[in-house]
């Protein structure tokens, strides 16, 4: 009673939209609150939705130099001050701050005064007097500064990141320029075979480091990285040979155990790995998401599970998107047959997307070496593999072509099945099509015999002889 029934009840709609500002607000909000990773999460979410918003990648600089992710912070600044906001001259101060913490002083100078010069009334030009007055003093004192060091350095980093970020023939080009310009200078020789590594171009990286190892003996790096080449080639005599001479290595300085660690944990001495990680942590080394991840890893593969979940709890704290992703995730409760159909999957997803660097996906212990060798074929287009693993690709690239992604997986479960059974796959459009046929039988969908014997070219003959083969290894 009291209502009219001739009246309407019109609902109001109130909109809430999730756009870029949204989650700028919710960073800022994080930021205040010093939550620098959930800080970082949101702005990084804002920036994909306005990725030409000068305000919200200043923001994200600041909290990623914060995270001590000064190279990434230096990019969105300089990005700002020459492309998006040339007038927000505060990015000058921020850039001379990350410069001076990497101790490039010449770079941090540079900055500084160009902040001053630009804005004499500044909010920060005291704080940029005192710093130039601490860069003066630090240039003094620093008794192997030398001219061009911090050119140098800003060089390497940046091929560093376009390394991090796969885009290879950059680096490429930039690592060539650093090696012309400072032909002793072996990092970049080393991250030279690495981005030929990356490209697939497997006699080059090698030349690379035989030249380095010709003319530096027992660099470090080069030979860490040619253990990482014996590996993912299965070259498993050159690899222990290699491997049982740098176990006898005690180096000192810490990114050199950091690297003999992760090395030794890709290709499965966990033990070793152990060591070397987990003694730079008790030496109060703070590391990044890598290092925790080889550590965590390491621990787990060697039965010291409280150390690895405390390793993994620092990955997830720096990459909260890690989570669920421990090493002994998929491990658990999982055969090796299921876990290798797992990582083929993995890789053959990786191989066919613009998102993943080959450099992320190599990064990681395959369980099988034909697991490696997928790899290798796939991301690295080595050509001497098995041809089972040039074939198990080409069907998966049809049924990927024709089909659904499910589809796809489920075919590497029966791939990683079949070759315990030292089945090959020759012919690989009738195996498509056959899988085609018996999969989507089993899930519901309508198809014919006809449809599939024109879709993948092949006679009615030959499509119910591999309908057979298939059926045969699904029982």
């Amino acid at each position: 009673m009291g209502k009219n029934p001739n009246v309407k009840q019109v609902a109001k709609i109130i909109p809430f939209a999730q756009n870029g500002d949204y989650f700028f607000q919710k960073g800022i909000r994080a930021y205040r609150k010093r939550d620098l990773y959930k800080a970082r999460k949101w702005l990084q979410r804002a920036e994909a939705m306005k990725p030409s918003d000068a305000s919200i990648m200043c923001q994200l600089a600041i909290v990623l130099t914060e995270l001590g992710d000064y190279q990434r912070s230096n990019e969105l600044l300089e990005d700002i001050i020459e492309d998006l906001a040339p007038d927000m001259h505060d990015c000058h101060y921020f850039l001379a701050n990350n410069y001076a913490y990497l101790g490039l002083f010449q770079e941090a100078r540079k900055h500084a005064e160009e902040y001053l010069t630009m804005e004499p009334d500044g909010e920060f030009v005291e704080d940029t007097e005192d710093l130039i007055d601490l860069l003066e003093i630090e240039a003094d004192e620093a008794e192997d500064y030398v001219d061009g060091q911090d050119h140098l350095i800003v060089m390497q980093e940046n091929a560093r990141g376009l390394l991090e970020k796969g885009e290879l023939d950059e680096a490429l080009a930039l690592l060539e320029q650093i090696i012309e310009e400072y032909p002793q200078f072996w990092s970049a020789y080393n991250n030279l075979a690495l981005a030929y590594f990356y490209k697939g171009n497997l006699t080059e990286a090698r030349d690379v480091l035989e030249d380095v190892l010709e003319k530096n003996p027992g660099n470090l790096h080069a030979l860490c990285n040619l253990l990482v080449f014996f590996h993912y080639e299965n070259n498993v005599k050159e690899m222990n040979k290699l491997a049982d001479r740098l176990e006898k290595v005690t180096p000192i300085l810490v990114e050199h155990r950091y690297k003999l660690g992760a090395t030794f944990g890709l290709i499965g001495r966990h033990e070793l790995s152990f060591k070397w990680l987990r003694s730079l942590q008790k030496n109060g080394f703070q590391g990044d998401g890598t290092f925790y991840f080889w550590l965590a890893n390491a621990a787990y593969q060697t039965e010291r599970f409280t150390v690895a979940e405390q390793a993994w709890s620092k990955v997830v704290e720096m990459n909260p998107e890690k989570s669920g992703t421990e090493p002994w995730n998929h491990m658990e409760d999982k055969t090796v047959e299921e876990e290798e159909a797992e990582q083929l999957f993995h890789i053959f997803q990786s191989s066919t997307s613009n998102k993943t660097t080959v450099k992320n996906v190599l990064e990681q212990s395959f369980v099988t070496s034909t697991v490696r060798e997928f790899a290798m074929f796939a991301l690295l287009n080595r050509k001497d593999v098995p041809v089972n693993v040039v074939n198990g690709y080409e069907i998966a690239s049809l049924l990927n072509t024709k089909q659904a992604d499910m589809i796809v997986k489920e075919w590497f479960d029966l791939y990683a099945r079949a070759l315990k059974q030292a089945v090959t796959f020759t012919n690989a459009p009738a195996w498509a099509a056959a899988f085609s046929y018996v999969w989507s039988k089993g899930n519901g969908y309508a198809v014919t015999q006809k449809e599939l014997v024109e879709t993948y070219e092949i006679s009615a003959s030959t499509l119910r002889k591999y309908i057979k083969k298939v059926e045969d290894l699904l029982t």
